[in-house]
């Protein structure tokens, strides 16, 4: 059954989407809703402020205010647990039918942590095989998974320059 869940966006008070999450969460517990509901999810991102002194200051904000998110699979049930939920709006859709975020949303709001296996460490030459600077030859200088983010110092006019790429955009070169 959990094959079948996707990621529905619900809309909520403002303010209120960690006690909505919670709710959620007790919910699925309380009616045994493991297999449908399978995880809730208030996208958050750390950001540095500056205070009224000067002084930096780090804070959990919102990435989405007023949203909250859902892995689940939509039934008669499911649905009903989520949308009367207190602070619930309703799914986000046209009219009061729930539509399931896309594979690239998913991936590009980083919802889902995905393993990501690097075939290269620090030192080692890369061929790069996407983008402008395609078959070009370097070596890894530095790789930040969390980030998909890898470094490599390549030849460039006779000088050397570092780029950034993603990390599917090289390839370890097999001498």
């Amino acid at each position: 059954m959990s094959e079948n869940a996707k990621w529905y966006v619900v809309h909520t008070y403002s303010g209120y989407e960690k006690k909505v999450a919670a709710t959620i969460d007790k919910t699925v517990e309380n009616r045994k809703l493991h297999d449908f509901i399978l995880e809730v999810s208030v996208p958050t991102e750390e950001v540095t402020e500056l205070t009224a002194d000067g002084k930096k200051k780090t804070v959990e904000r919102k990435m989405f205010p007023g949203y909250v998110l859902i892995k689940m699979v939509m039934t008669d049930e499911s649905w009903h647990a989520v949308r009367n939920t207190r602070g619930v709006t309703g799914f986000v859709g046209p009219g009061s039918k729930p539509i399931p975020l896309t594979e690239a949303e998913v991936a590009a709001l980083g919802v889902e942590k995905r393993e990501i296996i690097v075939p290269y460490s620090s030192g080692d030459s890369v061929k790069i095989i996407d983008g402008p600077l395609t078959t070009f030859i370097g070596t890894v200088e530095e790789i930040e998974t969390e980030k998909n983010r890898v470094r490599v110092v390549i030849s460039l006019f006779g000088r050397e320059t570092p780029v950034e790429l993603e990390l599917d955009q090289v390839e370890p070169l097999v001498v």
